[in-house]
Parts: C-alpha cells; sequence; structure tokens
C-alpha cells in the first residue's frame, strides 16, 4: 500500500511537471511555425561589445541603444563594466557604435540600461527615457540628448512603488511615460519561479508627475511596449 501511494505521489508530480515544461513552451514558442525571410545582406556593427537590449531610432536616422544589462541569472560577459547607452549614425556607409557621455553628477558605475525611448519636444529637444536597475532596484532615467556633444545630460530620476520591475517603456512626453513590469515579485524564489508556474500578475503603468496607475494587467510577463504613431493605440507584449 505505502509503494502504490508513493507512485501515485510521484506520477502526480510527473504530470504536473511535464505540463508545466509543455506550458512553458508553448508560451515561449518552440512549436511555432517559422517562415524563412530573406531580410538582405547583414552587417555587424563594431563597438557594441555588451549586448543591445533596446534601441529608438530618431528621425534624422539617428540610433541609441542601450548596452550592458546585468540581470539575475543570465550570464554576465561586461564583467564590472558597467551599462552604457550608444549612438549609431544609420546615415553613415559603415556603421559603428559611439558610447555617449553622461554628464557629472550621474552615478554611472551603477548604471544597469534596460529598455529605452525617446520623445522629441516642440522646440526639438530630445528627450531620453532610460530603465536602469542600480543595485537590483528599478528607476526611470530621463535625459536631454546633446547630439553637438555625443552626450547625455541627465534631467531626473524616477522611482515609485509601482514601478518595481520594470522592463520597457515608451515616451508619450517629457515627463510621461507607459512601463511594463516584468515581475510581480522583486526578489527571491518567487521572483524566478513565477513565470514557470503561471502567475499572470505583471502589468503596464502609466506614469505623469500628477499621476501614477496601473493601466492594464494580466500578462505573464510583460516584455515590450509601443505606441501608434497616431498616439491612440498602444502595444505590449507579455
Amino acid at each position: 500500500m505505502g509503494k502504490l501511494l508513493i507512485l501515485a505521489v510521484f506520477a502526480v508530480l510527473l504530470s504536473v511537471v511535464a505540463y508545466t515544461l509543455l506550458d512553458v513552451c508553448d508560451k515561449m514558442g518552440v512549436f511555432r511555425k517559422l517562415d524563412s525571410v530573406k531580410p538582405g545582406k547583414c552587417n555587424l556593427i563594431k563597438g557594441i561589445e555588451y549586448g543591445s537590449e533596446d534601441i529608438s531610432i530618431l528621425p534624422g536616422g539617428l540610433a541609441l541603444v542601450s548596452s550592458g544589462l546585468k540581470y539575475p541569472l543570465v550570464p554576465n560577459f561586461a564583467g564590472d563594466q558597467p551599462g552604457q547607452i550608444l549612438l549609431v549614425d544609420l546615415n553613415q556607409p559603415v556603421l559603428k557604435a559611439v558610447q555617449l557621455r553622461i554628464s557629472r553628477g550621474f552615478d554611472v558605475e551603477s548604471f544597469n540600461p534596460h529598455g529605452l525611448s525617446t520623445y522629441i519636444d516642440e522646440d526639438d529637444t530630445v528627450y531620453v527615457f532610460v530603465v536602469n536597475h542600480p543595485s537590483n532596484r528599478t528607476t526611470v532615467e530621463i535625459f536631454e540628448f546633446e547630439e553637438e556633444q555625443n552626450s547625455l545630460l541627465h534631467l531626473k530620476t524616477i522611482q515609485h512603488e509601482l514601478l518595481h520591475s520594470v522592463n520597457d517603456i515608451v515616451a508619450l512626453g517629457s515627463d510621461r511615460f507607459y512601463a511594463t513590469n516584468d515581475h510581480y515579485f522583486t526578489q527571491g524564489l518567487l521572483h524566478s519561479l513565477e513565470f514557470f508556474i503561471g502567475l499572470s500578475w505583471c502589468n503596464v503603468v502609466y506614469y505623469s508627475p500628477s499621476e501614477v496607475k496601473e493601466v492594464a494587467t494580466g500578462f505573464r510577463l510583460a516584455n515590450g511596449i509601443n505606441i501608434s504613431p497616431d498616439g491612440r493605440g498602444q502595444r505590449a507584449t507579455g
């Protein structure tokens, strides 16, 4: 009788593990049929040594790239090298990435950039919003892009309890944005396991100086977010 009980419990656990693995594989697109495409000739852009997490392309053909993200449980090839915002001029025949200097007063050593978005004001000022994870925290850094100096002027750091695990961001103004939280738990075992056990508790948050609120929820892993050119529609992956 005892052996039968052990076998029954083992069978149940095995079924749960198998279901979880199949569910994760399905959500990650393992069984998805892919169509072959020919995008044309691809070229390696020199100067991006530690990966590219996100990119925002300005109307004039300049691309801003966040690079060097260090993330829990993900191999780190950058060592102690801080994260960077890189500039790529897509108008040049030979593409290369140049690191943008960041103004004094900003803690560059703990810079750990994730998602990135840009907003151009009526006076052509370019604001750069960067999701930052310094010391296992989440902040949103707002910079002004100074093209002639190849630099970023730090304007503001935003931190809020609803912006607890931000992955990506889309700017709506000089101080307004939507952001995705890719985890519900911020640390510990549940932070690592919540995706695998099927918790759909991730969300999208709207931020402005006068109001911060959740605008969408029910995501298993809220990741990228963007907005339509007319500003009327938002799209988030998860």
